[in-house]
């Protein structure tokens, strides 16, 4: 026989972003301790609003699975002693195991003889286990900030209200911070009522009376078709973003969608300003018509009913007006900011104690993306531009749009500097430095934004890494592996000719300026491994076979670009059609690499060829040699790799024919030093033996 089992904890309002990693950690444990517990179930459902988490355990069984288990204990040649009696160490051995000293037996396991113990649990009612385990499976819930009220001891997101625990029609008894379990939930805050829930399969349809839609799919749902709903009728572009609709989803418990509308002259403020002023202050989507331009209109989710939704909006007018008016007056007052007023602030900003004002950081970042540009011998204007973003990247830090919307650097930097008279391509780099600012976005289009991107996030890397800052496990308070991320995407999407080592060269030379905590080897060496971490995970989003990207990367990560040639070419002969004929070319080349670690030479001696097919391997190697210096120097790794794989016959010959370690030692240093050049080529392309099958 089985029932259902719900458990509610009913909470004051829960920040948004805590509410759906709460349900899902409820519903882990939960499932946790159904299989600790040897309990049989159906399936866990979960339910989430801002005022609750719960979790419906399906067609739960009513009692403990038996369990039979055989535990070893100590040896035979242990257990009995010289007469044949069970030894003190086997009659311990039944006593923990609650066992008597007739019941053990012999086994046989690996070849030696054990003393076994058989042991019958029987399972317990399921109705015994729920007054204790179900309290600590509330209390087990972490967040990441709690609080603590009244007198009690317990630390929480917010005060429990109530509690329902019900076990078929029957309550569970328990109680955490004076707030006794029943069977009585709480509907709406305003709209609905307490409600008394009968059995678990009634949760749902009961809260549901009482204007609370506690399935988050369902909710979901109808946050989605209401905006669907409101662009089909108005015909507009609402604009949805995934992190704003989870944190409206979670602020509601009965939604409703409604449109506002504001001034049109504030449209005179560039629309990323009203943008993040609706989405960031009071979770509006925004309007667009169908070229892309912001309508002074806005969409937002009434945690209600449809009633009076008229004097709703206008209430929500009303705010939105009292923040565009201080956005506009923002606005307005730094049109006024020169720009080379703004750069003398940058001076009294500090960066970091240990690296300087924003200032400092920005000379820092000049010299870098001059000697970036000068390294891939930009022309005079390119120069001059470069040096002239470079300068003046960071001016609108001390903006006031900037203070109340930091999320708008570089937005708010490109309108100032344009306003200012610089020249577009300075205004517009101004801006791209900042890309790609999160993992799903774009590099910076431009050649100047991405070679002053690179100097800014490469100095930030370089700073920190020169006074120990380094990320470790999930901390990276300053987003290294982000920007890391960042330089080599747009290393990629620019296809730019300059190794790692030439940009951290650069930038612990400019770094080393102000004197370094930690030796420069030491640090270039920790952000090489770092780089190396990132640029496998750009490998792998790009879809490049785990045991690709590890060959690939076996051979160095000199140049960002050719690895990512190498690990495609590799990954397209390597691929489930090809791979059977270039298998023996992959066998051959570790069979290569490994001899020619024995290699104290690479002098190859022509008047030692004691064979032709050491001739013809030499003479195949120094034609495929040619090929793919030439193919690795025009960065054609397809080609670069077919020139390898010639040689796959020439060396199957070879180790067919000769005696590689001969007992001649002129011989043998001769044969060694021909696989040691092919050697050379093969591990400069990957280290074959990473790849699988």
């Amino acid at each position: 026989m089985a029932r259902d089992l719900l458990l509610e904890i009913g909470l004051e309002e829960v920040p948004a972003r805590f509410v759906r990693g709460a349900m899902e950690q409820l519903k882990e444990k939960t499932e946790k301790w159904l299989s600790d517990s040897r309990l049989e179930y159906s399936e866990v459902i979960a339910y989430a609003t801002p005022r609750r988490l719960a979790v419906h355990i399906v067609a739960l069984a009513d009692k403990q699975a038996d369990v039979t288990e055989e535990v070893k204990g100590p040896s035979r040649k242990i257990a009995y002693d010289e007469n044949g009696a069970l030894s003190k160490p086997a009659q311990g051995f039944a006593r923990s195991q609650g066992v008597e000293l007739d019941t053990l037996f012999i086994r046989e396991l690996a070849g030696v003889e054990y003393l076994y113990a058989k042991k019958s649990s029987l399972g317990v009612e399921t109705a015994s286990l729920l007054p204790e385990a179900l309290p600590a499976l509330v209390t087990s819930l972490t967040f990441p900030k709690n609080m603590r009220w009244g007198n009690y001891e317990l630390k929480y997101v917010r005060p429990i209200r109530w509690l329902v625990a019900l076990h078929g029609t029957d309550v569970v008894p328990f109680e955490i911070t004076g707030v006794a379990s029943g069977n009585v939930s709480r509907g709406h805050r305003f709209l609905g009522a307490e409600t008394v829930v009968e059995e678990p399969r009634l949760y749902t349809e009961k809260l549901l009376a009482q204007q609370v839609i506690v399935d988050v799919e369902q909710r979901r749902k109808a946050i989605v078709e209401g905006i669907q709903a409101l662009s089909a009728e108005r015909g507009w572009n609402i604009a949805v973003k995934e992190d704003l609709l989870e944190e409206v989803l979670f602020l509601v418990e009965t939604p409703t969608v409604l449109a506002g509308s504001f001034d049109p002259s504030f449209l005179q403020i560039p629309q990323e300003v009203l943008i993040t002023s609706m989405r960031e202050h009071q979770r509006y989507f925004p309007v667009f018509d169908g070229e892309g331009r912001l309508l002074p209109h806005f969409v937002t989710v009434r945690n209600g009913d449809s009633l009076s939704l008229d004097v709703v909006s206008k209430g929500n007018e009303k705010v939105l007006r009292a923040r565009l008016s201080d956005a506009k007056f923002f606005y307005e007052e730094d049109k006024k900011l020169v720009i080379e007023d703004a750069l003398a602030k940058l001076e009294n900003i500090v960066y970091h104690e240990e690296l300087g004002t924003v200032a400092d950081k920005v000379r820092r970042v000049r010299i870098v993306a001059d000697r970036i540009a000068q390294h891939l011998r930009l022309d005079k204007d390119d120069l001059a531009d470069v040096s002239r973003t470079a300068d003046i990247c960071k001016f609108d830090l001390v903006s006031q749009m900037v203070y109340e919307f930091p999320e708008l650097q570089g937005i708010m930097g490109e309108d100032y500097a344009r306003k200012a008279g610089e020249r577009e391509a300075v205004a517009k780099a101004i801006n791209e430095h900042y890309s790609p600012r999160n993992a799903g976005d774009r590099p910076a289009a431009s050649l100047i934004g991405a070679i002053v991107g690179i100097a800014d996030k490469l100095d930030t890397i370089a700073g920190c890494f020169s006074i120990g800052i380094i990320p470790t496990g999930s901390q990276d308070p300053y987003a290294l592996r982000r920007q890391a991320a960042g330089i080599v995407n747009t290393l990629l999407a620019h296809e730019l000719e300059i190794s790692l080592a030439e940009l951290f060269q650069i930038a612990l030379d400019v770094q080393a300026a102000r004197g370094l905590k930690r030796e420069a080897y030491d640090i270039g060496k920790d952000m090489h491994e770092f780089f190396a971490l990132r640029i496998k995970n750009v490998l792998s989003e790009q879809e490049i076979r785990y045991d690709v990207v590890d060959a690939v990367l076996g051979a160095g990560v000199r140049d960002v670009r050719r690895v990512l040639l190498r690990a495609r070419a590799l990954q397209e002969v390597n691929s489930d059609s090809g791979k059977a004929e270039f298998r023996p070319a992959v066998e051959a080349f570790n069979r290569v690499c490994n001899l020619a670690a024995k290699a104290d030479s690479k002098q190859v001696d022509a008047n030692l060829f004691a064979d032709a097919a050491e001739s013809k391997l030499y003479e195949a190697w120094q034609q495929a040699h040619g090929r793919y210096i030439g193919a690795s120097a025009e960065a054609n790794m397809a080609e670069a790799l077919s020139a390898l794989s010639s040689l796959s016959g020439p060396v199957t010959t070879f180790f067919e024919a000769v005696m590689v370690m001969a007992e001649d030692e002129a011989l043998r240093r001769n044969r060694l030093a021909i696989l040691a050049l092919v050697a050379d080529d093969v591990k400069q392309f990957a280290d074959f033996s990473k790849l699988t099958g």
